[in-house]
């Protein structure tokens, strides 16, 4: 990654965040990025607080409903320091998808009558076989992809569990794609069950295997995202503003030297918990 990159962020909410990967991006001091995610998390608060973006493309930022609207986004969008570029949450998904097409733009009716196509310069088009109007929605093609899976093989070939987001199009969409993955698993227990098969090798650039990459938030049916640990970070910063967030950086991204020290922060009883409670959901 380079500084004033364009970094798109697999997973949605705090699901399957890459956490592992955006601690190396802040820890690396990158700055100017364009972030961009469906639905942005705690991710885009940090890589706020901490200097490393200017803009930021999404339909919503937020830990989740119990929470609000970011106020770590307010703070920074309202002050000027980073820019907001809003979409539908189908539309930023449709950017992605004509990336991973090749195609231009794709035509929707998604915000279509709302001030969303104003605020992005959105243009429309007509349908040539009724003359219906529509969006225009434009190809979005990132530098690089940030991604975490459930299990990869040696050669790249990642499957995921659940919900697969806007992955697969944002592997197709990027120019660099690298991945964290759970498990390295042989190459014939990925052939065995092809289907699963979300993100083929040839996109991927970079794999690391990382058990827990996404912690504090959830990787689907391995481990539930941590809501104690969310409630305790967003009262600290109804209390203390920004200063919490960078607290936070300091604690948990430039404090612990390894990954292994970074999980050592939650304790293994804490993660044994998330685990067990993901079974819970999936048993």
């Amino acid at each position: 990654m380079r500084d004033g990159d364009h970094v798109a962020i697999g997973g949605c909410l705090f699901s399957r965040t890459p956490m592992a990967l955006v601690r190396e991006l802040l820890r690396a001091r990158r700055t100017r990025l364009t972030l961009s995610r469906n639905l942005m998390c705690t991710e885009g608060e940090l890589m706020m607080v901490a200097g490393a973006v200017e803009r930021v493309v999404t339909a919503w930022m937020s830990i989740g409903l119990p929470w609000g609207v970011s106020r770590v986004m307010r703070h920074h969008v309202e002050s000027g320091a980073v820019a907001l570029e809003e979409w539908s949450h189908l539309a930023l998904g449709l950017r992605f998808r004509a990336a991973a097409m090749g195609v231009p733009f794709l035509p929707t009716l998604t915000m279509l009558g709302s001030d969303l196509m104003a605020v992005a310069g959105t243009k429309t088009v007509q349908d040539p076989y009724t003359g219906e109007t529509l969006a225009a929605v434009p190809a979005l093609f990132p530098d690089v992809a940030l991604l975490h899976v459930h299990r990869a093989d040696r050669f790249g070939n990642c499957q995921i569990d659940g919900y697969p987001h806007m992955d697969a199009d944002v592997a197709r969409a990027a120019h660099t794609v690298l991945v964290t993955t759970e498990t390295l698993v042989p190459e014939e227990e990925i052939r065995g069950h092809g289907d699963r098969t979300v993100i083929p090798g040839f996109l991927v650039d970079a794999l690391v295997l990382t058990p827990f990459g996404a912690v504090p938030h959830e990787c689907y049916g391995l481990y539930e995202a941590d809501f104690d640990h969310f409630a305790e970070y967003t009262a600290a910063i109804d209390r203390d503003g920004m200063a919490a967030v960078r607290a936070y950086l300091a604690r948990y991204v430039d404090g612990p030297p390894t990954h292994a020290d970074y999980l050592a922060l939650f304790g293994g009883e804490r993660l044994a918990l998330q685990q067990a409670r993901a079974r819970e959901l999936t048993g």
